[in-house]
């Protein structure tokens, strides 16, 4: 797909809004009994950036950077400051945060994921844009030098040199960027001052990778 491996500067994303989406399909009987059903097997985050930029200079560089991106055209990465790691935002990452799998004595790639709740009904997110120096591996409880394993940065697949034997538990840690694309292919500025404007709100929207 069309993706740059780039960031959104965090300057440019303080004050943004957002949090995840759900779609829910409901059917009312005549009963008065519902059915509810999703066609998304995971939820689907929508933020709005700039708002707060005041300063030119600021609004200049989200312009350029919507520019290079072509609007809608080039996805890219984005810091969630409400959910970018693998543990609680105040927490420190562990290699123990989150199960990727068990091992079969064959199965060497393991997929980054993230799990929401607890109990019998949590809910698996895919991470497929860790953060460079950041995964942290372990196997049955014991961390792994980062000279037996890659992570691909591109997919967030994380691949083992040898099979972890059948009935070991891999788990990770690691930070994250959302990968998402400008939901609209126009950016509004107002001139306030000689040094200051305001910008309308531009909509980003996260794709599946």
């Amino acid at each position: 797909m069309a993706f740059h491996e780039v960031r959104l500067p965090a300057r440019l994303a303080f004050g943004s809004t957002g949090g995840v989406e759900r779609r829910t399909e409901i059917v009312t009987l005549a009963s008065g009994f519902e059915r509810r059903s999703t066609p998304w097997a995971q939820g689907r985050r929508r933020y709005l950036v700039g708002a707060n930029l005041r300063s030119l200079d600021d609004m200049a560089a989200l312009t350029a950077f919507f520019e290079a991106r072509r609007g809608r055209l080039y996805a890219f990465r984005f810091k969630d400051f409400a959910d970018f790691k693998s543990c609680a935002p105040s927490a420190a990452i562990t290699p123990d945060d989150e199960s990727l799998g068990i091992g079969d004595g064959v199965r060497t790639s393991f997929d980054l994921r993230k799990r929401y709740g607890e109990g019998g009904h949590p809910a698996d997110r895919r991470v497929s844009k860790p953060v460079e120096g950041s995964v942290r591996v372990s196997l049955d409880g014991s961390e792994l030098t980062s000279a037996v394993f890659e992570t691909d940065l591109t997919t967030g697949t994380v691949t083992l040199q040898t099979p972890p034997p059948a009935g070991a538990v891999v788990t990770a840690g690691f930070e994250f960027d959302v990968p998402v694309r400008f939901d609209a292919d126009r950016i509004d500025v107002t001139l306030e001052s000689f040094a200051a404007g305001r910008m309308a709100a531009v909509p980003l929207i996260e794709v599946r990778i």
